[in-house]
C-alpha cells in the first residue's frame, strides 16, 4: 500500500509521517514543495500519473494564527483551495483507494453550541477573524463529499481541534497562541523582562491535541472510516486561554506576570469539539497538557529558530 502524506514536513504531516513508520509501513511517498508544487496542477498531475499512491493523506495547508488570517484572506483563500483541489482531482484520476483531508475546527461557526458536533457545520456565521480559512476547508469538505456523492470514491474528512507539537510554527506573528506563547516567555525569561503582553482577555476557551495523538487518530479513520460525514478529533475538555498561559508558563519557567492586550480580538468565544464519533471507533488521545506542552518546549530548545535570542 503506497500512501502519500502531502505536507509531510509540517507539523501534521511529519507527525503523520512519524506514526506511520510506527506501523511499519515501507511504502511512505513524500515531496518537499521544492520537488512538487501542489498549487500547480499540471505538475500534481504528472505526479499522480507516475506514482499513482493508493492512499493520501492531505496535511498540506497554509495555516496561521488570528493575526497572520487577518493580514492574508487572499493568499489563504487560494493556496488552501488549489491545493485542495489539484490532490483530489489527480488522485481520483490516478486510481486512489482512500483519500483523507485534513479540515479544521475553524469550520464551524462562530457561536455553535458546545461541545459543537459535526453536524454543526454551516448552521451560524464563522469567526471573522480566520473566514477565509474556514471557507475553504468548508470547499473541501464540500468536494470530498460530492466526489463520494458522484464517483463513489473513498474520500473522507476530519476536523482537529487545535493542535500543537514538534514542528510547530513558533513565530508570535504568524503562530496559533499556544506555540506563540512559548516564544514569548522564553525570550522574556534569557532577557529577565518582568512581564509578558498577550492577545485579547484570556477569557476565550479551547482545547489542544498534541499532534503526535492527532496522528494516531487519523491512522485510525483511515483504517476504521469510510463514511460521507466528518469527524471530529479532539480531547474533548478546554481550558481559558488564561489557564493556559499559565501552563506554558510553568513549563517554560518563566517567573514575571502577563499583561493582556484587551484591545485585540480574543476570536470564538469558545471552541470544544464533541469526540464521540471518533471515540466509537477505539481512539482516545494519550498525552495530557501539561505532558505535551513539555516535551514540545524541549523540542523548541533544540530545534525552533525562535529559541535563539
Amino acid at each position: 500500500m503506497k500512501i502519500f502524506v502531502a505536507g509531510h514536513r509540517g507539523m501534521v504531516g511529519s507527525a503523520v509521517v512519524r506514526a506511520l513508520a510506527k506501523r511499519g509501513c515501507d511504502q511512505i511517498l513524500t515531496r518537499t514543495r521544492q520537488e512538487l508544487d501542489l498549487t500547480h496542477a499540471g505538475e500534481v498531475e504528472k505526479w499522480f500519473a507516475r506514482e499513482k499512491p493508493d492512499q493520501v493523506i492531505d496535511a498540506a495547508a497554509r495555516v496561521g494564527g488570528i493575526l497572520e488570517n487577518s493580514r492574508r484572506p487572499v493568499e489563504f483563500l487560494i493556496e488552501n483551495t488549489r491545493i485542495q483541489n489539484n490532490l483530489m482531482e489527480s488522485a481520483f484520476r490516478n486510481g486512489c483507494q482512500k483519500f483523507l483531508f485534513l479540515g479544521s475546527s475553524c469550520i464551524y461557526p462562530k457561536h455553535a453550541p458546545q461541545p459543537i458536533r459535526e453536524d454543526s457545520l454551516m448552521s451560524g456565521p464563522l469567526e471573522p477573524t480566520n473566514d477565509a480559512y474556514a471557507l475553504a476547508k468548508i470547499a473541501g469538505v464540500r468536494l470530498a463529499q460530492a466526489y463520494r456523492d458522484e464517483y463513489g470514491k473513498s474520500a473522507i474528512s476530519a476536523m482537529p481541534t487545535n493542535l500543537y507539537g514538534p514542528g510547530d510554527n513558533f513565530d508570535p506573528e504568524s503562530s496559533h497562541a499556544l506555540p506563540g506563547m512559548i516564544t514569548k516567555f522564553h525570550r522574556a525569561k534569557i532577557k529577565g523582562e518582568k512581564e509578558v503582553v498577550l492577545w485579547g482577555t484570556g477569557s476565550p476557551r479551547r482545547e489542544w491535541l498534541h499532534v503526535d495523538d492527532l496522528a494516531e487518530g487519523l491512522l485510525v479513520l483511515l483504517e476504521r472510516y469510510d463514511g460521507r460525514e466528518i469527524v471530529n478529533l479532539g480531547v474533548g475538555d478546554d481550558l481559558t486561554i488564561k489557564e493556559l498561559a499559565k501552563k506554558v508558563m510553568n513549563a517554560v519557567g518563566y517567573v514575571g506576570s502577563i499583561r493582556w492586550d484587551e484591545g485585540k480580538p480574543d476570536g470564538t468565544p469558545r471552541k470544544l469539539l464533541d469526540v464521540r464519533k471518533i471515540q466509537e471507533l477505539g481512539w482516545r488521545p494519550a498525552i495530557s497538557v501539561e505532558q505535551g506542552i513539555a516535551s514540545t518546549y524541549e523540542w523548541f530548545l533544540k530545534s525552533a529558530p525562535e529559541a535563539k535570542v
